[in-house]
């Protein structure tokens, strides 16, 4: 027998949450095999088989509170494989699943037609006959599908609309245990607004000339790269040329010792169904811009999909969130500790805007940069900003960090 214990994630973690076990007890599982998923209190990851054999899982159920060291699972490896395991059918329902989770996080509009919803073909018919809004219906078939039954519950009640699985003047009162992650992110908020001296400063940027750079090179980027050109890139790359050059927006606190780094490694806020992560994105100012953009796509990847590791969560000296792509037209947010400071990106909305005496519209985009006031003073963090500022609304700046005319003529 071959004991699978859980595994040390982290020198502070002592315990982890079982979110599910993805084999039941008794079956058969082949070497590195995915047994079960764990949640410390800074992700989530897997546990594989380690030989192959019937496995025998702990009395642990999911949603258990369990130690380091303790006894998941134990592997029979002498035990004869079954014929029925040697080919896994693959049902309409896990073909679906599959195909839910492949396209659940591309970044597509939705639009409410029936075709593009998941419903019976009774509901879907009903639905394209009275042209009904989707959004208004609530589903309570299985897998989220909409019954005939839930399209007519919304036509006999129009303009109300219940919560997901509740009926209409639902009084329920739903608890579920909070996770160890959303533990850590309570915590880590709380402590971060009553350590540090938060003060937030706002700007604003003029949009025109990144979108014009990624409406004219995004097709050739995406073919020469394999990955698309976003916002992402040159916002990293302006507050990594910002970074080297006001050092304290880059710096932590250490007691009565001041970090300084060398180095601009830039954390990106994450949102996934399970809370808020927030890896890191190493050495930004040595990468290009399209390795920023495919480390982007490949920590986003595994962010969503619970694969990412503690070092990849661990040691960034500068945070950039982005609330625009939910919207967002303005907040303050906060300090990633131990870092000193956070910058916040905010949703592109045309505006009137007065441009060399004449009103114009312009795409703007409001940015926040939330900072520790304990290190970093008032004109630092402004001028941290206005740089930012200046170098996107000129991109040709982020090549040199300085102006490409003034370099050649040395001045």
């Amino acid at each position: 027998m071959i004991d699978i214990k859980v595994p040390a994630v982290g020198e502070s973690i002592s315990e982890v949450t079982l979110l599910k076990w993805l084999k039941n007890d008794g079956a058969y599982v082949e070497r590195d095999e995915v047994i079960a998923e764990l949640e410390s209190e800074k992700a989530t990851f897997e546990v594989n088989a380690e030989k192959a054999g019937v496995i025998k899982l702990a009395p642990i159920n999911e949603g258990d509170t369990i130690k380091i060291g303790d006894l998941l699972a134990s592997i029979d490896e002498n035990a004869a494989k079954p014929a029925s395991a040697n080919v896994e059918t693959k049902t309409p329902e896990k073909q679906e699943a599959k195909k839910e989770s492949k396209v659940q996080f591309e970044d597509k509009p939705v639009t409410n037609t029936a075709t593009e919803v998941k419903a019976t073909p009774v509901a879907s018919a009903i639905i394209a006959d009275k042209k009904v809004d989707v959004t208004t219906v609530t589903p309570t078939g299985p897998a989220g599908k909409i019954l005939k039954e839930d399209v007519l519950e919304a036509l006999a009640h129009p303009g109300k609309k219940a919560f997901v699985g509740a009926e209409l003047f639902s009084r329920n009162v739903r608890i579920e245990k909070m996770s160890n992650l959303r533990k850590t992110i309570s915590r880590r908020l709380v402590e971060s607004k009553n350590t540090t001296a938060m003060l937030t400063t706002f700007n604003e940027v003029d949009m025109s000339s990144i979108m014009e750079v990624r409406n004219k090179y995004k097709d050739k980027f995406k073919e020469i790269h394999g990955v698309g050109l976003g916002f992402m890139s040159f916002f990293a790359k302006a507050c990594s040329i910002a970074l080297a050059e006001w050092p304290s927006v880059n710096a932590y606190i250490d007691g009565d010792q001041l970090l300084y780094h060398d180095y601009a490694d830039i954390s990106i806020a994450v949102s996934t169904p399970r809370g808020l992560t927030v890896p890191v994105m190493r050495n930004v100012e040595s990468l290009s811009m399209a390795d920023i953009e495919k480390k982007v796509v490949e920590l986003a990847g595994k962010a969503r999909d619970s694969k990412l590791t503690a070092e990849e969560l661990t040691g960034g000296t500068f945070t950039i969130t982005n609330g625009g792509v939910f919207g967002s037209l303005m907040s303050t947010p906060i300090i990633n500790i131990p870092q000193s400071a956070i910058l916040g990106m905010h949703k592109i909305q045309e505006r009137p805007m007065a441009f060399n005496g004449q009103v114009v519209i312009k795409p703007m985009m409001y940015l926040a940069l939330s900072y520790d006031h304990r290190i970093i003073d008032g004109r630092e963090s402004v001028s941290f900003l206005v740089r930012v500022k200046e170098l996107l609304e000129n991109p040709s700046l982020l090549l040199f960090g300085k102006d490409p005319v003034k370099t050649l003529l040395e001045l």
